[in-house]
């Protein structure tokens, strides 16, 4: 199975204790978001994870301690993106998450790290040229540290739209021309670019739409098959693999405007003050009324050769 982390929240920015200790106890508790009395209990074993999956703009927390996780296979996308302040509040500075970044591939490998550039949107501030140019600039820096980049652009959730005012999607025309370049400076860099949930028209020499977290991201990255059982997906168009996800929503402060996990920044702080380092629950603790049912695991590692692999 692929253990997530962060399609609600940043575990490594924010609760890099908690889950260390959560590591150190061998389990995780996690509330589902839409019946919070049912609770899942996910085993945290190397022998039934097959991979653990971070997404975060701040790997830095996590790295002091992360020999704790050598016995667990890890992939890691680091969101890295060009805005300042006004859009990312909370964010650390963009050269800085980038030395992160460094720090992160020399440790766990550049197979296992990829860079987010997402999600773009257009304004005057942040103009075509402007993402072209920065793009350059920040894939020629990472260049040697990852071998891939996930693109996507932004998309009008409700929450992004109540909190992100006067936004607009990036019309075909601008998408069409800021993929162009990309795939130019992708090519120069050595990056293959992964487009996420996008128009199948973008693709273009070093890059795919094949989706982002997916099976064959996972399958290259432990140089073996998986065998990975049919579920439904959130979106259709959607072939990444998001089940098992530890995080919860409302938790995240970085602030971004752009965010969909996040209600708004009142709920978030509130949630965070529930936070218990100890507590087998990211937020909060467990309570006489819940239900906690072991989640099903089991390994999808196929570790027969592949035909074409002899």
């Amino acid at each position: 199975m692929i253990l997530n982390t962060g399609s609600r929240t940043d575990i490594p920015a924010f609760y890099s204790d908690w889950f260390y200790n959560r590591i150190k106890e061998g389990y995780v508790l996690v509330r589902n978001p839409y019946n919070p009395a049912q609770v899942s209990k996910y085993l945290l074993s190397p022998e039934i994870i097959d991979i653990m999956v971070f997404c975060t703009k701040n790997p830095f927390p996590m790295l002091e301690r992360i020999s704790m996780l050598s016995v667990f296979d890890t992939f890691w996308f680091v969101t890295i993106t060009p805005y300042g302040e006004d859009i990312e509040p909370y964010v650390p500075p963009t050269q800085q998450v980038m030395e992160y970044f460094k720090q992160l591939s020399a440790l766990v490998g550049k197979n296992l790290t990829s860079w987010r550039y997402d999600p773009i949107f257009i304004s005057d501030k942040y103009s075509v040229d402007y993402h072209i140019e920065q793009f350059h600039k920040m894939a020629k820096e990472l260049s040697g540290y990852t071998e891939q980049c996930v693109v996507s652009f932004i998309d009008l959730y409700e929450k992004t739209l109540r909190n992100f005012r006067g936004i607009h999607s990036v019309t075909d025309k601008e998408q069409e021309r800021l993929i162009a370049a990309f795939s130019e400076t992708a090519k120069e860099y050595g990056l293959q670019i992964h487009l996420c949930c996008e128009n199948v028209a973008l693709v273009r020499e070093n890059v795919d739409a094949d989706g982002c977290m997916s099976k064959p991201v996972f399958e290259k990255a432990l140089g073996c098959k998986l065998d990975v059982p049919q579920k439904k997906t959130a979106r259709k168009e959607c072939s990444c693999l998001l089940g098992a996800d530890i995080g919860a929503y409302n938790t995240c402060a970085h602030g971004c405007l752009y965010c969909y996990a996040n209600y708004d920044r009142k709920t978030v702080i509130k949630n965070m003050k529930l936070h218990n380092n100890t507590s087998p629950l990211l937020i909060g603790e467990v309570c006489e009324n819940d239900v906690i049912k072991q989640a099903e695991q089991k390994s999808w590692k196929n570790r027969q050769l592949d035909i074409f692999d002899l």
